[in-house]
């Protein structure tokens, strides 16, 4: 990807998220900024996962998954998933969490919101599938402020591309 391209995805602003899925015995988190509501009646949202990632598999398995919104105040969350430690399939040993009530996917405590949800679409989009989500349960925690792109000194953008951060700049 050229400089102009990264830097002009670089400003697309996006929340910080961590999606969470559950294959048998063993619980999976990734870290995720291609979240966004597509629709409020029914309330819809997608979720673009790649491709060779291994949540990928369980979430097109299984039909179900969990999105953790990202506060600040749980920024070590994005820290952990992005990070190489995290790159294994059976990752949450060491996170608390809890498993939601009906479908039974991973809710990270330290999560300012976790939404369980049923897949109800998926379409492949290059090297992401994005998969569209319809809430089934929710929990909220403490009130804080949502994490978002602009808060870290990186932005993914696909595949190992990384766009990072000139902080002399002011962002």
């Amino acid at each position: 990807m050229d400089n102009n391209l990264a830097r002009a995805m670089a400003a697309l602003t996006t929340g910080i998220y961590v999606l969470t899925v559950r294959d048998e015995r063993r619980c999976h988190g990734m870290s995720s900024s291609w979240v966004a509501q597509v629709s409020g009646e029914p309330v819809l949202f997608t979720a673009a996962v790649d491709n060779a990632h291994f949540s990928n598999g369980v979430i097109a398995k299984t039909g179900v998954f969990g999105m953790n919104v990202v506060g600040r105040r749980g920024k070590e969350l994005e820290d952990y998933f992005y990070s190489a430690r995290a790159h294994r399939e059976d990752n949450l040993e060491g996170i608390e969490f809890e498993l939601s009530p009906a479908l039974q996917v991973p809710w990270l405590k330290l999560a300012m919101v976790a939404i369980e949800a049923r897949v109800v679409d998926s379409r492949v989009a290059g090297d992401h599938t994005i998969f569209v989500g319809a809430p089934v349960g929710v929990r909220v925690g403490e009130s804080d402020r949502a994490l978002t792109s602009l808060d870290l000194d990186y932005v993914y953008l696909g595949g190992k591309e990384v766009f990072r951060r000139d902080r002399v700049g002011g962002n």
